[in-house]
């Protein structure tokens, strides 16, 4: 079983290391079904939050990145927020399949439109909203796609800003779901230990990623980052319950 755990970090390093997205999506089910959900939800937090670090400073120095989408990062945390106090009122799993629906939507949109760009002058005014609508989807489905990647996906950004945007991003959600993990008993320290030792294949996987990923042209990341983010989107539709942060709910972060 512990085998089946290392592979399944390994494996996920690699996808998040070559397309920047996919973390803990593409590990969960391996150690779900070596260790059982709830421990798998808590031990990916470490290794999840190590390869976002590391493909975020892979890309150069982060500080011009974070200086310009400030407002989408700082509107996170109250959406999360209020996304967690929304779930205890709606259906979750019905939330999940529109946002899966939704995620499709936009991958089939971009492959049909390429060339959508959010103009310059509309950066600004839509990072608040977008980074708070982001917070309150996480909140109550536990995915961190919708806004975040159309947002950063419209923009034009060089492939290393892209990455590091989404990931930063991801990162601060993840730090808020770790936070809320170990409040509500999950994330104890024997749970934390298998965690941390979970971030080594983790790195190992990511480091190979991003080195496949420098063989990529432009387009071609483009399709694999889409074609990536489709993938993510189909454990939405057929979800029975919702993951979020909340302590009585088993959160699971992109």
């Amino acid at each position: 079983m512990i085998v089946v755990a290392g592979a399944g970090l390994l494996l996920a390093g690699i996808v998040k290391g070559a397309t920047g997205i996919g973390y803990s999506t593409c590990a969960l089910p391996f150690l779900t079904i070596a260790l059982g959900l709830k421990q798998a939800i808590a031990i990916v937090v470490i290794p999840a939050f190590a390869s976002n670090v590391a493909t975020i400073w892979n890309m150069g120095n982060p500080s011009a990145v974070l200086l310009r989408f400030w407002r989408f990062y700082l509107a996170i945390g109250p959406g999360i927020a209020i996304g967690t106090a929304v779930l205890n009122v709606v259906d979750a799993a019905s939330a999940a399949q529109l946002l899966g629906c939704l995620t499709l939507a936009y991958v089939g949109l971009a492959l049909v439109r390429p060339s959508m760009v959010l103009p310059p002058e509309m950066e600004r005014p839509l990072a608040l909203p977008a980074g708070f609508l982001n917070g309150v989807m996480t909140g109550i489905t536990g995915s961190q796609v919708m806004p975040l990647m159309p947002f950063f996906l419209s923009l034009p950004l060089e492939r290393q800003e892209q990455i590091q945007a989404i990931n930063l991003a991801v990162t601060i959600a993840s730090v808020i779901l770790a936070i809320s993990l170990a409040h509500g008993g999950f994330l104890t320290m024997e749970v934390a230990t298998f965690s941390v030792a979970g971030a080594a294949p983790a790195l190992v996987g990511t480091a190979i990623g991003n080195s496949m990923a420098r063989h990529l042209s432009t387009v071609a990341f483009r399709h694999y980052l889409l074609a990536t983010l489709a993938i993510l989107a189909l454990p939405l539709l057929s979800r029975t319950t919702g993951f979020a942060v909340n302590p009585t709910s088993e959160p699971a972060p992109l």
